[in-house]
């Protein structure tokens, strides 16, 4: 079943190289960048390694987007559970934000980035989200990519922190709960200033969405790939869009 699903929704043998359709690059892409403990411990290197080699990996794949049109690219950086994992490996991972930006902010302006982060601000450290809020505020009014970091996000939170606001709204009398639509939720996510992702890609092998935009992906196309996040290259970001280019996106009609 696992190589039946990885050959629906993974990556294919090597065939030739077609050029992408250039007036069909998804608007949206969101990555979930998984498996740099893995990397780093196949190579008899601490965790860590791993995430510090992943971070050289967003900037390639930030430049690679940029350069294909893409318009949204959203990194599952760190998650609402990620918490749970060792305190050292979360205080290193809390650290890299401002370690990116330090070396790469400069370069994201000149190439007209918009820097964006969705996720819940209370819990991170000061100089995490100092380090992020400095990047968002001085991209702000920049047109080009939008690079939306998913930092301490979970979607299950995102839509019942959303349900609660309806909820509160149809309580006090604002809304009629009859009325609510699809977009009225939407409009609740920490995503509502962005389109929904067209193209989900997730490294490492791994086959499940761990509580990433559940409610956006609803009709996204789903991209798997055996490659660790480290080793995830322009070339593979580019068959993920081709693969997407291949299908025919019918949103449930024929």
């Amino acid at each position: 079943m696992l190589q039946r699903l990885k050959a629906l929704f993974g990556s294919r043998p090597k065939e030739s190289r077609t050029l992408l359709e250039t007036d069909n690059v998804p608007q949206h892409i969101a990555i979930i960048m998984d498996g740099n403990g893995r990397w780093a411990q196949s190579r008899g290197l601490p965790r860590v390694a791993g995430h510090h080699a992943g971070m050289k990996a967003v900037k390639r794949i930030t430049v690679a987007a940029d350069r294909l049109g893409v318009k949204y690219l959203t990194l599952y950086a760190f998650s609402t559970e990620n918490w749970k994992r060792p305190k050292a490996e979360v205080e290193f991972l809390m650290k890299l934000p401002q370690e990116f930006l330090s070396i790469e902010l400069d370069e994201l302006i000149e190439k007209n980035v918009q820097v964006r982060m969705m996720g819940y601000k209370s819990e991170l450290p000061g100089h995490t989200l100092s380090a992020v809020e400095e990047a968002v505020e001085k991209t702000a009014h920049n047109t080009g990519l939008v690079l939306n970091f998913a930092l301490n996000y979970g979607s299950r939170k995102e839509m019942i922190e959303a349900v609660r606001q309806l909820a509160e709204s149809a309580r006090e009398g604002s809304l009629n709960p009859q009325d609510i639509e699809e977009k009225d939720l939407s409009a609740k996510l920490l995503s509502a200033e962005i389109p929904d992702p067209d193209l989900l890609i997730r490294t490492s092998g791994e086959l499940r969405l761990s509580n990433f935009m559940l409610w956006q992906c609803a009709y996204s196309e789903l991209w798997f790939t055996d490659v660790y996040w480290p080793e995830f290259t322009e070339d593979h970001f580019h068959e993920a869009v081709r693969e997407y280019q291949r299908r025919a996106r019918r949103y449930g009609g024929l």
